[in-house]
């Protein structure tokens, strides 16, 4: 067993344990692995509690071997029922039902390194696991990443064009990656400005020196929902692709709220659509994401932001927002 296995199983153990009695129904696409992490979960719960029931629940396969829905879809579950969704590259993570429905949602696509995606609250508090699990996550990624997204850079210029940064202003990356931002942060801002790139993952900082951008910022790691910045330091805040991997989108905007001046602007942005990155990952839109504009408006007015323009066609998703004051 690999020791990220251990690590994941071991703290799925703790947080369920108290529960008990309880069972843990694991779902996913790949039956196979589904049954061997159930297994190895099974494994780690303290002798005490391993009378309790780990299920391998798995998806309904039809006559030719597809996933026609998932296990989720025709079972519910009772009360002390638990439910681990295993995303996997199998048909059965092409629908959200499952995560919808789910206690704990693994990125299982590598049955090697299993990361933890979500985790209910009444579980876990996310300070407990988020931050470890992201860099699990970002970590063995960030080597290929602009081999992978270099296509991307010119879209990342538009987006920082569009929030419209001054000579002089401090601009923010935050979730900065590798920095595809910060070249083009740093010429918007001039040599009066000061740009700064912050990202929970030592990895993805490691690339972006790797990739010179250090020479157009000074990179800090750091969580984007504790940032090590005093209030009102900001007139630039870009943020490609965080939101949504926040465990708590508003307690995240309101946090960039704060480092942010009144009257400064914030930039979320993606080098793909929701729709197509959604494809992209073959999953459906949600109502409820925090980023489709419905929702998004009133929770930039709940946390300190006006929205000021969206746009969301298949090559970007750009929400530009004034800080009030």
């Amino acid at each position: 067993m690999s020791p990220r296995i251990t690590q994941v199983t071991a703290f799925l153990a703790e947080v369920l344990t108290p529960r008990a009695p309880l069972t843990v129904i694991i779902d996913g696409g790949d039956q196979g692995a589904a049954a061997r992490f159930a297994a190895r979960l099974a494994a780690a719960f303290p002798p005490s509690a391993r009378a309790w029931n780990v299920d391998a629940v798995l998806g309904l396969t039809g006559p030719s071997g597809g996933v026609l829905d998932s296990a989720l879809n025709v079972l519910e579950p009772a009360a002390d029922r638990v439910i681990v969704y295993l995303r996997t590259s199998g048909r059965a993570a092409r629908s959200s039902t499952g995560e919808q429905r789910a206690h704990v949602v693994i990125d299982h696509r590598d049955p090697q390194w299993p990361v933890i995606r979500q985790v209910h609250p009444r579980l876990a508090d996310p300070d407990r696991w988020h931050l470890a699990e992201s860099q699990a996550f970002f970590a063995p990624r960030a080597a290929g990443w602009d081999q992978r997204f270099g296509d991307d850079l010119p879209a990342y210029a538009v987006a920082v064009e569009a929030a419209e940064p001054t000579p002089g202003d401090v601009a923010l990356d935050v979730g900065c990656g590798t920095g595809r931002a910060l070249p083009a942060l740093a010429a918007a801002v001039g040599p009066a400005g000061r740009v700064i790139g912050l990202d929970c993952t030592p990895d993805m900082l490691a690339e972006a020196r790797t990739q010179a951008r250090d020479r157009s910022a000074e990179l800090i790691q750091a969580d984007a929902r504790h940032l090590p910045l005093a209030d009102a330091t900001a007139g630039v805040v870009f943020a490609a692709g965080l939101v949504h991997h926040l465990p708590d989108p508003e307690g995240g905007l309101v946090e960039l709220a704060r480092v942010t001046r009144a009257g400064g602007r914030l930039v979320l942005f993606h080098p793909s659509g929701r729709a197509a990155l959604a494809a992209r990952h073959g999953r459906a839109l949600s109502p409820d994401e925090p980023l489709n504009e419905d929702n998004l408006a009133p929770l930039l007015r709940r946390t300190g932001w006006t929205l000021t323009r969206y746009e969301d066609p298949d090559d970007r998703f750009l929400a530009l927002a004034v800080r009030t004051g």
